[in-house]
């Protein structure tokens, strides 16, 4: 990689310095204006294939623009009835509404992005009033004002005009005597959308703070954690350049949750392969006089395990194109633009900055820089280091059937508890990990009007079936009312003597649920409606929000069926290839695999027990698994890679023994940074990253000082030459 010329090297490394500032230039304005280009609405991941979004296809005939209702809801703050001066004072200010200005920075007034005239419905209890705003869905994902998303940008319009206009709150009735509460999906999108705002500022820094401190501990420096953070923020730069572009491009779909695993996924590896390649040029120092010398050692000892390590969780994520959700397709290429960034930035940028000192590039580790020392006849490449992790590893050498039998019946109990993982999905209301505005207000809104009739089950079907499919449906356990659509306008819920609507010889049906639509609930109920429509009109096209709920569940349930054994297949063609071993290559991934299971099962009484967690999408365990076996199948090519080196001098035996001690620092701290910045994820207030951020977390960290401590190193001691089959190394003789 780097050149013996002095002249020669420092043109080299000022080119690699000045190309690493551009891209950080134009890719740190890209990584701020990543939240624009994401698609948080669950429909649009769903495959044309799927029955609500063929019945959504056939409901827009019926409708002349689709719409995004965002639901006021408010109720006396003492409980008692509705009075008419509180009727008449919400309904002058929901007339109101349309004409007011939209935020600093646009032109116009929220007319330009409202469907029809805001209604104003009381409840049948006369308890409460529903108002809803309908905005036009075609809009509702542009940018208005300082590049803030239209629906979001028109909730926080409806609060805060609550607020002035009838000091009403959720937790204020001001002289209105009203409370009230913004809901309905808009309301939820909007509070999604404000969960992941933390994803560009206190995601990252936590993540950043957290490794930058643990840095410190390991290099006791106060120069090269520096160096390697500015690695890590350089590789996430690239990520997020390429990453915009594609999105902005639709060439890839960005949602919220990719973009917080990209943050972290780019950090960790960054760190983690740096730490692997400073380890190695540290080590290299002791041997050679010139820094540079030492990197050019160092960086081709490094490249093959680094390679390697990224190409397994590239290979490992890509197997998500085979995902039916959109959303999981387009995360393989979002995660793989990730790693790829970050191997970049290890093997280029760090090398140039710990180079960019010359001869005396040494001082990035003071007050503990490395000099070199004459090898005593390669003893010191030969003798088993002192210190923790020589001693483990004379320990695992000298009782390998004790550690691998007890290491692995611990991890089978751990197992064990998988079962108690409940990932048959949850409700939208269960999404959020703190408050909200959305989820109060849905609760209030169920508890005096139709909890379904908000997103009504859509069932489409013949005209001449209609009646049928009605009394069908209306039987189903869940279902309070099955209407025809007839166009006219109005609240939800509202009455119509209208006639159905006929659109090409079909009818909409409106089906109300007893629960609320993005409930489990609903979701069973679909699955019934569905049945009894069939039944009758096997033709029929049951929608609606339930009903694309319950397609993604099923969708993500397949997903994992089919991509797990891919990934599994894939890793283990690489780790083949990569060890040329069969033997070696299946240890590891059994390994691996069985330590999954563990952290899965440790993880399932965690959340049911300690953390009281209603449930997990069916996509956790799939994310979990991709990025647990990818992850940790990394620290033991790590660790394998250096015991195959050391076998090639010393034997099996001898060889896993020292692999195992000159690399249990380095890997050591790697897991525990991954761990750390996957931790990170818990500070976005959601359920589903909160459940990413403990499994990886605790996966890594049970694979770096578990399975790759002792597990693996135990197996191949005991398997001796025997680990290397079929290759030369497997036919040599103890």
């Amino acid at each position: 990689m780097l050149s013996n010329r002095p002249v020669v090297r420092s043109v080299l490394v000022a080119v690699v310095l000045l190309v690493w500032l551009g891209i950080a230039s134009a890719g740190g304005m890209a990584q701020g204006k990543l939240s624009q280009v994401q698609t948080n609405d669950a429909a649009a991941f769903l495959p044309s294939s799927a029955e609500s979004t063929r019945a959504a296809v056939a409901s827009k005939g019926f409708v002349d623009t689709q719409t995004l209702p965002a639901l006021v809801v408010l109720q006396p703050a003492d409980g008692s009835d509705v009075t008419p001066d509180q009727v008449a004072a919400v309904e002058r200010w929901a007339q109101d509404v349309p004409g007011t200005a939209l935020p600093a920075g646009s032109s116009g007034t929220w007319e330009d992005y409202l469907v029809g005239t805001p209604a104003v419905v009381p409840s049948e209890d006369g308890e409460a009033l529903l108002v809803a705003f309908s905005l036009d869905a075609d809009k509702a994902d542009g940018l208005v004002g300082a590049d803030e998303r239209v629906s979001s940008a028109f909730v926080t319009t409806l609060r805060d005009s609550l607020s002035d206009d009838l000091g009403a709150t959720a937790t204020a009735a001001g002289d209105a005597g009203l409370q009230a509460w913004v809901t309905g999906p808009a309301g939820f999108v909007a509070d999604l959308v404000t969960a992941f705002g933390g994803i560009d500022g206190v995601l990252l820094l936590v993540a950043l703070g957290a490794v930058l401190l643990i840095l410190v501990i390991v290099y006791r420096s106060p120069f090269l954690p520096f160096l390697v953070i500015f690695t890590a923020v350089f590789a996430l730069c690239l990520a997020g350049l390429v990453v915009y572009q594609l999105a902005l491009h639709d060439i890839l779909t960005l949602n919220g949750q990719a973009q917080g695993i990209l943050s972290i996924l780019v950090v960790g590896a960054s760190v983690d392969y740096a730490l692997l390649l400073v380890a190695r040029y540290r080590e290299e120092l002791r041997h050679v006089e010139h820094p540079a010398a030492a990197m050019g050692r160092a960086w081709r000892a490094c490249l093959e395990p680094i390679a390697a390590s990224a190409g397994t969780v590239v290979a490992g994520v890509l197997c998500l194109l085979l995902s039916d959700l959109s959303s999981n397709r387009s995360l393989g290429p979002v995660a793989a633009i990730g790693i790829a960034s970050a191997f970049l930035a290890v093997l280029t940028l760090l090398p140039a900055l710990l180079l960019v000192g010359g001869r005396r590039s040494r001082a990035f580790f003071w007050p503990r820089a490395p000099h070199a020392v004459p090898d005593d006849a390669g003893a010191s490449r030969a003798a088993v280091p002192d210190g923790v992790w020589g001693r483990l590893a004379a320990f695992v050498g000298r009782r390998a059937r004790t550690v691998w039998v007890v290491t692995a019946l611990v991890l089978c109990g751990c197992a064990a508890l998988l079962p108690m993982l409940d990932a048959r999905g949850t409700s939208q209301a269960d999404v959020f990990l703190t408050p909200v505005d959305a989820v109060a207000g849905e609760e209030v809104l169920s508890a005096h009007f139709p909890a379904g009739g908000v997103q009504p089950v859509v069932v489409v079907v013949d005209e001449a079936d209609a009646d049928a499919v009605a009394d069908a449906v209306g039987a189903v356990d869940g279902v309070a009312s099955v209407a025809p659509y007839t166009g006219a306008q109005g609240a939800p819920g509202a009455p119509t003597d209208a006639p159905a609507k006929v659109v090409d010889g079909r009818v909409r049906l409106d089906v109300t649920t007893d629960a609320p639509s993005d409930s489990q609930e609903a979701v069973a109920t679909v699955d019934g409606i569905r049945d009894a429509a069939h039944e009758v009109a096997p033709d029929a096209l049951v929608g609606g929000a339930a009903a694309e709920q319950l397609d993604t569940q099923r969708a993500s349930e397949r997903d994992l069926k089919v991509i797990v054994p891919v990934v599994l297949l894939v890793i283990g063609v690489i780790l083949m290839l990569l060890l040329r071993s069969v033997m070696a290559a299946v240890l590891l991934l059994v390994a691996n695999v069985l330590s999954f299971a563990a952290a899965l099962g440790v993880s399932a009484l965690v959340f049911t027990h300690v953390f009281g967690f209603p449930g997990a999408d069916p996509v956790v365990p799939l994310y979990a698994f991709v990025f647990l076996v990818a992850l940790g199948v990394d620290y033991s090519i790590f660790l394998m890679t250096r015991v195959r080196e050391e076998s090639l001098r010393l034997g099996t035996r001898p060889g896993v023994v020292r692999g195992l001690a000159v690399t249990g620092g380095v890997i050591t701290s790697a897991g525990i940074v991954l761990a750390t910045t996957f931790a990170a994820l818990g500070v976005i207030p959601l359920l589903f990253l909160a459940q990413i951020a403990f499994i990886v977390a605790f996966g890594v960290l049970l694979d770096t000082l578990v399975v790759r401590s002792l597990l693996v190193p135990a197996l191949v001691h005991e398997l001796d030459h025997r680990t290397w089959w079929p290759s030369r190394l497997g036919r040599r003789t103890p």
